[in-house]
């Protein structure tokens, strides 16, 4: 304890020596650029450290204000105060954990490591501010008399809920104890998500014989080949990780030991026993969190997760998960059977491993409904898909995307648009970022540079890795990639029309499961075949995608949905079971999943989606939380129903739900603005039907 103690003051006076030397940090005041973007080009490493600590010696500056107020407390001199503190904090960490997530380097994980504790110690130091806590309450007890607006309850409740989740209520002993659980968590999550990185990184399958390229098409060793070079390989094929490389190995290549490897290379990732080793982490991470629900007063760290979520508690949630369980498995193991009969025709007396799967689905595609992969992706090239996006967005919405030049970037690869609604006013500002890097997490997401407030227009990016381009062949995209464009621009809308007057109910700060609803919902455009016909054009002769290919993609829609729906539901109730643990004492979190999958009736041929050692998940803030996908994907198929009904781009449909969704933020209950879009609460039925399983 005075060890760590020492080390996190010694932390503090090192940032305060770095807090002198301020010149020209750009942090220290409102940034000084058109739209007041981040100044990349200006930034630079030096600068975050003393930032943070400017910008946390200003927030306890303004709480301290807040406490020596003598007028009585009130929301707007305590919680609009409280929302409004953190001016500089909110600009470097807008920046900072975005490039640690898109674009690190090693000095930038070694000072995210560093601040992490102390910025957890800040953030207790605030919710366990006992005077602080005593004017929240204050207004909190005269509620009903304030005359509030119904976003400024939403605040009130959010803000008095999180002091008492965080600790404020405990004695000073728990609270203590729970400090040192902050700390540790903050640290543990990021080395977890760091070693996932390495191991990203560090697996690299050359291949120098043309003959085990045997499948894959000629676009993709040309990518192979081109990073090859740059890996100093040259005349090699190089393969990695990386979705954009990963998938369409496992799709296509007739090597069968090759496709054992780099399946087993991924599923086995932070569970190799080396550097990266995951297993002590999490569980630590897991015991840790078990902890501290305790210490706040649950059984388990789910239903501390879950008490002010839509689903409320673990049961609801595990009903929900296990009901569709039922549905799912059956047809994965159909599908399974498809599989082996396809491979029994060959004859080589195989039987069905998980690195068959995605190459026996995409044979089974082109016998079912004469359709590859590789003969639609011409027509998906990456520039026109995004423009897909942003057409469905004017049609639904109005708005409109036009790139802007000479804007900062923190890497050549990023874009800017400037994003206008019908009357020509500014709705903020969109950055996108599409390709793999050694410096880029895997996956894709959106986050904010700046949350909108009031008249304070957002700055929203979307973070991607998808297939890069080579040589004179542009980005091409898969429909799972068309799909998660579409996704992660459901999620920008989220941000970008928001309207709301506080930062702690902008934009996507809704619970966990409803969040996912904008993100789904507009997935639902990318394959409508009107959409289609606008979009997807082929990247040579510019040819629009004729009726026969749509029309596969159609018939094809709800192929091969038992696999992909029992993955998730795997890794959503692997989730549930270990933040639903109550004893985790010895854990050995590779055993306790395996114990689980058998227990579930999984069938080897699948591995969840993600497993533990690798879960980014339920680090990044979906612990107890990955449900929300498969419950938001009963909303937005429910939701897109009232399109279908009026019509896809019925303005009607399209203005009402942007007014109860996309707008609204956390401004009121996730329900209650459901039902004021829809009339009613979604129903099964549609989502069931979209997979395939009714």
């Amino acid at each position: 304890m005075l060890k760590k103690s020492i080390l996190i003051l010694a932390a503090s006076c090192m940032m305060y020596s770095c807090a002198t030397k301020t010149d020209n940090n750009p942090f220290l005041s409102e940034f000084q650029t058109p739209n007041g973007v981040p100044p990349f080009d200006k930034i630079k490493l030096e600068h975050y450290e003393p930032a943070f600590q400017k910008g946390m010696e200003e927030q306890n500056t303004n709480i301290q204000a807040i406490i020596d107020n003598t007028e009585t407390p009130s929301f707007e001199n305590v919680i609009a105060a409280l929302d409004n503190s953190s001016p500089t904090l909110d600009r470097v960490g807008g920046v900072f954990h975005n490039l640690t997530e898109a674009e690190t380097t090693d000095e930038l994980t070694a000072l995210s490591i560093k601040l992490a504790p102390v910025l957890a110690e800040h953030e207790d130091n605030i919710s366990l501010n006992q005077e602080l806590f005593k004017k929240i309450d204050a207004v909190y007890r005269q509620k009903e008399s304030l005359g509030l607006t119904r976003e400024q309850e939403r605040l009130l409740e959010k803000t008095y809920k999180g002091f008492v989740r965080s600790g404020a209520n405990l004695p000073a002993d728990k609270q203590n104890r729970l400090r040192e659980i902050n700390k540790q968590l903050s640290t543990l999550g990021i080395t977890f998500s760091n070693n996932i990185l390495n191991e990203n990184n560090d697996f690299k399958l050359f291949v120098d014989k043309k003959e085990d390229l045997a499948g894959l098409p000629e676009w993709f060793c040309q990518s192979a080949a081109e990073e090859a070079k740059a890996a100093g390989q040259e005349g090699k094929w190089l393969f990695t990780l990386h979705n954009a490389s990963r998938l369409p190995f496992l799709q296509y290549a007739a090597n069968r030991p090759l496709r054992e490897k780099i399946y087993k290379a991924y599923i086995n990732r932070g569970n190799n026993n080396d550097k990266n080793d995951n297993k002590k982490i999490i569980s630590e991470i897991i015991s840790l969190r078990l902890e501290k629900a305790q210490l706040l007063g649950f059984d388990c760290y789910s239903n501390f997760v879950l008490e002010n979520k839509m689903a409320k508690n673990a049961t609801t949630v595990m009903d929900f998960l296990n009901n569709l369980w039922g549905y799912a498995l059956p047809k994965a193991k159909a599908e399974a059977s498809e599989l082996q009969n396809l491979m029994d025709k060959e004859g080589k007396g195989e039987k069905l491993e998980a690195w068959d799967w995605w190459y026996y689905t995409e044979k089974l595609r082109k016998e079912k409904y004469n359709l590859e992969e590789s003969e639609i992706k011409p027509y998906f090239k990456l520039e026109n898909v995004r423009d897909g996006a942003f057409y469905v967005a004017n049609k639904l919405y109005g708005i409109t995307l036009t790139k802007l030049d000479n804007v900062p970037v923190y890497h050549p690869d990023v874009e800017v648009f400037e994003v206008k609604a019908q009357d020509g006013s500014q709705l903020g500002i969109f950055y996108v970022d599409y390709f793999p890097r050694s410096g880029k997490r895997g996956g894709a997401w959106m986050n904010n540079y700046r949350e909108q407030q009031g008249s304070v227009r957002p700055l929203i990016c979307n973070v991607c890795s998808f297939t890069k381009p080579v040589g004179d062949t542009p980005s091409l995209l898969t429909i799972d990639e068309v799909e998660t464009l579409f996704h992660e621009f459901g999620h920008a809308l989220h941000g970008l029309l928001t309207q709301c007057q506080y930062k702690g109910t902008s934009g996507t700060n809704v619970v966990r499961d409803f969040v996912e609803l904008p993100s789904q919902i507009n997935e639902h455009w990318a394959t409508e075949p009107e959409v289609l016909k606008i979009y997807a054009k082929h990247y040579q002769t510019g040819e629009v995608i004729p009726d026969t290919l749509i029309g596969k993609i159609l018939n094809q829609q709800t192929f091969n949905q038992g696999f992909m729906t029992t993955e998730l539901l795997a890794a959503a109730i692997l989730d549930m079971n270990l933040h639903n643990l109550k004893n985790t004492e010895g854990i050995d979190v590779v055993a306790y999943e395996k114990e689980a999958m058998e227990q579930l009736g999984l069938i080897p041929q699948i591995a969840p989606r993600y497993r533990t050692t690798y879960f980014n998940h339920i680090i990044g803030g979906y612990a107890a939380g990955y449900y929300s996908y498969l419950w938001a994907n009963v909303l937005d198929n429910d939701a897109f129903e009232a399109f279908k009904e009026h019509g896809i781009f019925d303005k009607q449909t399209a203005a009402l739900f942007r007014q109860n969704v996309l707008e609204k933020g956390d401004s009121e209950d996730p329900m209650v603005l459901y039902k004021n879009f829809r009339g009613a609460e979604p129903q099964l039925d549609p989502m069931l039907k979209n997979r395939g399983m009714k």
